[in-house]
């Protein structure tokens, strides 16, 4: 099989298995090779993140505005009000939990040699960004809002060509060389015998974040079912065939045929699913907000970093914008994110390396969240649309 063919989590999983073996007995100046292209792969995704957000969030904005109606604006401001719930409610139970779970027995010298890198490059590149971040998301809003203000289009076309620039990047040349920048990461924590830590890091919180999005589906499903007059169990019940699809896709657009039928299934009626459901694969990312909040809490515990509750504040409603403009491919969301986690949580290239690995590793379940929760937003809004009939 063509290595292009693997899936990207079955070409994360080979590359974390390879560099965890290899680093056991492979010299040192092997290991200095990866570092040295992981060094320049982090100087160029800190040199296009600010790219990225300009590229994304402007014409979202843009085309959110132009695409008048009562209907759109309501569908966004739910889909936006449900990502942030799954933010602060990850953050609140997580804050719970993983003191207890990842504080206790974490290596402090293994935790400083990653955040210093162990292993030494053989040289560097600086390629300095254009902009900051801040300054990135500033423009993108004053873009946006100017674009959907404005009578011409020729603008919004200008930036709906950058956006699609900026998505064959992240699809043709980040998301392909992540594995090889992975695999340098756990050499690298090999080699210096670090890998342990990580891996227990991984899977504490990848378990705590599975039972968290379980119970975020109860609770979109839950309110959905009081608002539309609905047996929520049921209508959950009806829209598994899509959370598994999500399983094995990873992508929510490709799952949209079925989590249409499902809709539909549910009596949602045809109009409305057919407008909320498609939207909503776009705008609506609850499931991938959750695992971004959640894993970013678990490496700032993991590094010894203070978490304060008013940083996390802003950084959740940051994140919550930050989705609606994710581009639809594997490990999209988590890149559009980077900006935001490296200026609000002052995240090292070490920290973002394992942020990125962690998420990718159950990108799956984060899209199946994503694309079942639309179907809680499609009950609602064919109940505030004045279809909604009471079921069993």
């Amino acid at each position: 099989m063509k290595l292009s063919k693997i899936p990207l989590l079955g070409r994360i999983v080979i590359a974390i298995i390879l560099g965890i073996i290899l680093g056991q007995f492979m010299p040192m100046g092997f290991a200095r090779v990866f570092a040295t292209f992981n060094d320049l792969f982090g100087s160029f995704l800190s040199f296009i993140i600010p790219l990225i957000i300009v590229g994304l969030v402007a014409p979202a904005i843009g085309e959110l505005g132009k695409g008048a109606g009562k209907l759109l604006l309501i569908t966004t401001v739910i889909a936006y009000v449900s990502t942030l719930f799954s933010g602060f409610f990850t953050y609140f139970s997580c804050q719970a939990v993983f003191p207890s779970i990842i504080t206790g027995g974490i290596d402090a010298g293994a935790v400083q040699s990653i955040e210093e890198g162990a292993v030494k490059t053989y040289f560097s590149v600086g390629m300095p960004p254009v902009m900051d971040v801040m300054s990135a998301l500033v423009l993108s809003f004053c873009v946006g809002i100017g674009m959907s203000l404005i009578k011409g289009d020729t603008l919004q076309k200008a930036f709906s060509d950058f956006r699609d620039i900026i998505t064959m990047i992240i699809r043709s040349v980040i998301i392909p060389l992540l594995p090889l920048y992975i695999f340098g990461m756990f050499l690298s924590m090999s080699v210096t015998g670090q890998v342990y830590s990580v891996i227990m890091l991984f899977l504490k919180v990848i378990s705590v974040i599975f039972v968290l999005h379980i119970l975020l589906l109860l609770i979109q499903y839950f309110v959905a079912g009081a608002i539309s007059k609905r047996n929520p169990m049921k209508a959950l019940k009806t829209m598994l065939p899509a959370y598994m699809t999500a399983l094995g896709t990873s992508s929510s657009a490709a799952t949209i045929p079925v989590t249409l039928q499902c809709a539909l299934n549910n009596k949602i009626n045809p109009s409305i699913a057919s407008f909320v459901i498609p939207l909503c694969a776009t705008i609506h990312l609850a499931g991938s907000a959750m695992k971004i909040v959640g894993f970013s809490l678990a490496i700032m515990y993991f590094f010894g970093m203070p978490v304060d509750f008013a940083t996390f504040f802003g950084f959740i409603f940051l994140i919550g914008i930050t989705m609606v403009a994710a581009p639809g491919v594997p490990g999209g969301a988590i890149m559009a994110a980077i900006g935001i986690i490296q200026s609000s949580l002052g995240f090292t290239d070490q920290m973002i390396g394992l942020m990125i690995t962690v998420y990718i590793a159950v990108d799956s379940f984060g899209t199946a969240c994503n694309v079942t929760g639309d179907g809680a937003i499609a009950m609602i809004m064919d109940r505030l649309a004045g279809n909604g009939q009471r079921g069993d």
